[in-house]
């Protein structure tokens, strides 16, 4: 592998890999509506990206629910299965994914998945991803702190045996950028709008079309 490549490439799976934030939307706006409340377009953009817990407290907050009616657990369990449910229908994958993995691997270049999700719902998706592409996975519960603290992307790069600074991450939310570029990688973004200034961070709308010398860039 050429020096000037990634030593490994940390990537982010809902609605960077599949498109699969169309089925969370129908968990959380399943449980949104089941307290009283209504998901808005803006409340949604700010639990993109988000651990599952992080993503409830939002939504509580939203709805106005009393903190002693607020219970964590169940509700986490709640949308997970649901999740979990609306992905055995099948999860699409993001336009050029397929085509993004296969070229690393051809480059020789380690994967990791570093998802939010939790590890229960992770299993599922990973039937579609296919989990011999990854070298490693790391999910939100496996970690001290999900994104956008730094620990997901400090451990996908350490089981990959590399320094974050010679890692390249792949996210579409904001909140995942912020994690990887706090981890020190070098991020691409990917969506129809760049959610992650600097130096470090470039944007692509799509994965379709992605070359070795866009990875060597």
């Amino acid at each position: 592998m050429s020096n000037d490549l990634p030593a490994a490439v940390l990537w982010d799976m809902d609605g960077t890999l599949l498109d699969s934030e169309k089925l969370w939307d129908i968990a959380v706006e399943e449980f949104t509506a089941s307290l009283g409340s209504e998901m808005t377009p803006e409340l949604r953009l700010t639990t993109l990206g988000n651990a599952t817990r992080a993503a409830l407290d939002k939504i509580y907050d939203h709805a106005g629910t009393p903190t002693h009616e607020r219970d964590h657990v169940r509700d986490e369990q709640w949308v997970s299965d649901r999740v979990i449910e609306l992905f055995e229908t099948g999860i699409p994958w993001m336009d050029g994914a397929r085509e993004a993995l296969a070229l690393c691997a051809g480059l020789g270049i380690p994967l990791v998945l570093v998802t939010n999700t939790i590890r229960s719902v992770t299993e599922h998706a990973l039937g579609t991803l296919g989990r011999e592409r990854f070298a490693a996975t790391v999910c939100g519960d496996e970690v001290a702190a999900p994104k956008p603290a730094p620990d997901p992307y400090l451990r996908g790069a350490g089981l990959a045996g590399v320094p974050p600074e010679r890692c390249v991450a792949f996210e579409d939310s904001a909140t995942g950028a912020a994690a990887a570029l706090a981890a020190g990688c070098r991020v691409v973004t990917v969506g129809p709008a760049p959610v992650a200034p600097g130096t470090r961070a470039v944007h692509r709308t799509t994965l379709a079309g992605l070359t070795a010398e866009h990875l060597r860039a």
